[in-house]
């Protein structure tokens, strides 16, 4: 069996039917898949979500995925949920999550100007030198869909902000993670979807 070019963890998340066609409109050979030989011989893990930490963390932990996930050592990129379940946990229902990032999912606080969830374009701002975000402008706006959110850390290529700063990019080793959705995100989302696959436009 050839190995994929990226294999797409199918974690349940609603928006992987986007993000499979996202993935082909960019002529990126991408297969979903829940079988562990497959995620673990992929040049590339995607890790997307939508929904609860606790409901993903059980589907991984159902699929006997938990261990593997944290154990890779290819590049690997969480998007949205899956850029909380890197974390050692979630206030979300306070569940233990993959334990990659040295850091807590934290809900995102409420006001009447930043309701939560937050949901639509915000500017993103690089916070350093990042191959994953080459060709991407510093002040793009990405879409966003999320409720929690990863704090700034030493692990923060990017930033955006609801009410307060968050982490909207993050890098720790292999493991990359974004809170928006890159899929839909227009050209800026296309571009990070070709660096994190390796290819050239």
């Amino acid at each position: 069996m050839t190995a994929a070019k990226v294999a797409i963890v199918d974690s349940g998340g609603a928006n992987i039917a986007s993000l499979r066609f996202a993935l082909q409109r960019l002529g990126i050979d991408a297969e979903l898949t829940a079988d562990a030989d497959t995620i673990a011989a992929a040049q590339r893990v995607l890790l997307p979500g939508v929904g609860a930490a606790r409901d993903s963390m059980q589907r991984l932990e159902q699929l006997g995925l938990v261990e593997l996930l944290r154990e890779l050592t290819q590049p690997v990129l969480g998007i949205c949920l899956g850029m909380q379940l890197l974390a050692e946990a979630s206030e979300e229902d306070d569940v233990e999550c993959l334990g990659v990032i040295p850091t807590t999912a934290r809900k995102l606080p409420a006001s009447s100007e930043c309701p939560v969830p937050n949901m639509g374009w915000c500017r993103t701002a690089h916070e350093c030198s990042e191959p994953l975000l080459d060709g991407i402008d510093s002040g793009s706006y990405f879409y966003y869909l999320h409720s929690y959110a990863l704090p700034v850390g030493d692990y923060t290529v990017a930033t955006a902000r609801h009410e307060h700063e968050f982490s909207a990019v993050v890098r720790y080793r292999n493991f990359y993670a974004a809170q928006f959705h890159p899929e839909r995100s227009s050209a800026a989302g296309a571009r990070l979807l070709r660096n994190f696959a390796g290819e050239t436009a």
